[in-house]
């Protein structure tokens, strides 16, 4: 099974938080084959945003979401 992650960020109410405000408006960058790429296109998404405390971007393991019975 490809280890498949997504990255996606927005505005939270508080940096601390996975809280976003608009989860309608979250911005989606991509869903990516391994965690190399996904990092990748996180730090880039994150550095362009580096100026505003209120947005966040986060790396989530869709296959884990996918078998959660799986550990690696």
């Amino acid at each position: 099974m490809s280890k498949l992650h997504l990255v996606f960020g927005g505005r939270v109410s508080d940096p601390m938080t996975l809280d976003f405000k608009d989860p309608a408006n979250l911005d989606v960058v991509g869903v990516f084959p391994d965690y190399a790429s996904a990092e990748k296109a996180w730090r880039g998404a994150a550095q362009r945003t580096v100026d505003d405390a209120e947005m966040k971007y986060v790396v989530v393991h869709l296959h884990r979401l996918l078998e959660p019975d799986l550990t690696v």
